[in-house]
């Protein structure tokens, strides 16, 4: 990626398998692992379920391997509610798939005096995931997700998804759309798309819309759920839940017409030859790049500028810049997409800015 200088059961499962896929890459740290001083540390955050899964595997990994004394606790409940907390100053951190912006931020500069600092983790794809027993590739035109999402294609044997689907068997049966019922980043990467390529679009951009048609899930593992336990539903959800449960994805076209299979590889090229801003709010919402797929986003940590406990802060800080370099591999393990170096030595600077009392 090159840029110019975003419970129900399987949850268990998720958490289950991605922890122990991160002990077998990074090791048993055992009797041979690192030793704390006794003094331990703890940080919390709370925001965005896409990056959770990451989020939680770096965050166990770092403190068995690197330093047991930081014990980060992630409260995976949605990008909005995150930055919610994050303001009430409840947490040491947010987490969002959406910058910063609008009332949120005013609210941020008058409790503060300042704007908040938001650091790009990593990036990743949102996907349209369905559970259509039989058909085992989709092809989703913009014509189609449009009609979806808005609720005037209605029935999954439609002639506009049969056109785009000649050889597949559709059946006579009726299609349920699953999005999230909180707010979510998930959700405002999701909507930027929609809101970039459907000219009727009634409901604009945000973490949290009127949709004008489906059911709601909480979280990308209740949508995740709603999909895997009932036929005949599609909706969106993060890569890696996704890809977890099995759930079949839908080639997606994109604004060079193409149709694209969902991967970390395809989400990359969204962001390939994009300038990233200052405050690092880059937003894609229909990448040009006539190889990426087309829903893709980057997901920020958001911190103070300024911690009142230093060594919180010091701890905070070798954890985010852990994560950005050493972290890459659970990353891409997880099938998410890391920050490039440029971006990472951007994130360095800035962290070095952040005062403490």
């Amino acid at each position: 990626m090159i840029f110019k200088t975003s419970k129900p059961r399987f949850l268990t499962l998720l958490s289950t398998l991605l922890l122990a896929g991160t002990v077998a890459a990074c090791g048993d740290a055992g009797t041979n692992g690192p030793r704390g001083t006794g003094e331990v540390i703890n940080i919390s955050g709370a925001g965005a379920t896409f990056p959770a899964p990451l989020y939680q595997n770096w965050f166990t990994t770092y403190a068995q391997q690197v330093n047991p004394d930081v014990q980060v606790s992630y409260q995976s409940v949605g990008s909005g509610a995150g930055l919610e907390q994050f303001i009430n100053g409840t947490v040491d951190f947010g987490a969002s798939d959406a910058p910063f912006s609008g009332a949120r931020l005013q609210a941020f500069r008058e409790k503060y005096n300042t704007d908040p600092i938001q650091v790009p983790m990593a990036g990743g794809a949102v996907v349209l995931a369905y559970n259509l027993p039989g058909v085992d590739e989709l092809r989703v035109s913009r014509e189609v997700l449009c009609g979806i999402v808005e609720g005037k294609i209605t029935r999954w044997n439609d002639p506009k998804i049969a056109a785009d689907n000649p050889n597949a068997t559709l059946p006579d049966k009726a299609i349920t759309f699953a999005h999230r019922s909180d707010g979510s980043g998930t959700t405002f990467i999701f909507v930027n798309h929609v809101n970039a390529v459907c000219p009727a679009w009634p409901a604009g951009v945000g973490t949290s819309v009127d949709w004008p048609t489906g059911v709601g899930g909480q979280g990308n593992e209740g949508v995740a759920a709603q999909i895997q336990q009932n036929e005949g539903t599609i909706g969106y959800v993060e890569y890696a839940y996704a890809k977890l449960n099995d759930l079949p994805r839908a080639l997606l076209q994109n604004k060079s017409g193409n149709f694209i299979y969902p991967s970390p590889e395809a989400a990359s090229k969204a962001f390939e030859g994009i300038e990233i801003p200052e405050d690092f709010g880059l937003l894609v919402p229909d990448p040009e790049n006539p190889e990426a797929f087309p829903i893709a986003g980057l997901t920020w940590i958001m911190v103070y500028p300024e911690y009142s406990d230093a060594k919180k802060w010091d701890a905070l800080k070798g954890v985010m810049l852990w994560a950005l370099t050493d972290g890459k591999a659970i990353a891409e393990q997880l099938s998410y997409v890391p920050m490039p170096e440029d971006i990472v030595a951007r994130a360095k600077t800035v962290l070095e800015r952040v005062k403490t009392k």
